[in-house]
């Protein structure tokens, strides 16, 4: 049965989308199975993961919506075992639209039961919101895995991100946990990195992964040419670091 964890964090710019793709394709390398979801209208994931997003005639909108079958929507990339449920900017009208809609904060969860279990990881990642689509990706998530960048307002906002989380727990889903905290973003010659990092460890201790992302000119350069740093270099350091994420991922897994 495929374990399904969301990406959250409403704080921008905070490497969720780096981290759902990266992630994702270092363990299609590790020959596991792995599903992105993007679900944010921006569809970076979409594009990141080299597919043009006004080429994208069906996604995650129509399966949430319209009932597609997810299957039909599904993508299949160059790294063997990874696929993308593909966004669009449709998405945007998708929380109005499914404010009239029965059991509303169910909707992904009943739409990711029927292909879950063609997967060992699902990953959603969700927009920089707290909104109603974020809202189904924790109702559908076995957990979630929470990217803080290693800057000076690294822990604001995540007091509100762990109160949500704690109502979907109590309200939506007693089963969601807190699969760990990624330091991403961090750059070696900065004091303020490493005593970002030191902060988050001494809130959250060992909840918060061993491996950090570095900043790397290599993993903001890969998502403008389609590709995740796997694909655009897999010599360089952010591949080293998403390699080594997701063995220790595993090994938590187990």
């Amino acid at each position: 049965m495929g374990k399904i964890i969301t990406l959250a964090n409403q704080k921008g710019g905070v490497g969720k989308t780096t981290t759902a793709i990266n992630l994702a394709a270092a363990l299609g390398v590790l020959e596991r199975r792995v599903l992105v979801v993007d679900a944010d209208p921006q569809a970076n994931a979409t594009s990141g993961m080299g597919f043009e997003i006004k080429n994208v005639k069906t996604g995650l909108y129509e399966t949430l919506i319209n009932g597609v079958n997810p299957e039909d929507v599904i993508l299949s990339t160059n790294i063997d075992g990874l696929d993308l449920l593909p966004s669009s900017i449709d998405l945007v009208g998708a929380e109005i639209e499914m404010l009239d809609l029965p059991d509303r904060e169910k909707i992904m969860k009943r739409m990711l039961s029927k292909i879950k279990d063609k997967y060992d990881f699902v990953f959603i990642d969700c927009s920089p919101s707290l909104g109603l689509i974020v809202l189904n990706a924790l109702t559908a998530s076995d957990s979630t895995l929470i990217p803080v960048q290693c800057e000076y307002f690294a822990l604001e906002g995540l007091g509100k991100l762990l109160n949500t989380i704690r109502i979907v727990q109590t309200h939506l889903n007693p089963e969601l946990d807190i699969e760990g905290f990624v330091m991403t973003m961090y750059d070696g010659r900065l004091n303020l990195s490493e005593q970002i990092v030191e902060e988050v460890r001494k809130h959250f201790d060992k909840m918060v992964y061993n491996t950090i992302i570095y900043r790397s000119v290599k993993l903001g350069e890969a998502p403008s040419f389609g590709q995740t740093i796997i694909d655009y270099d897999i010599s360089s350091k952010g591949a080293e670091n998403y390699l080594a994420l997701a063995n220790e991922f595993l090994k938590k897994q187990k």
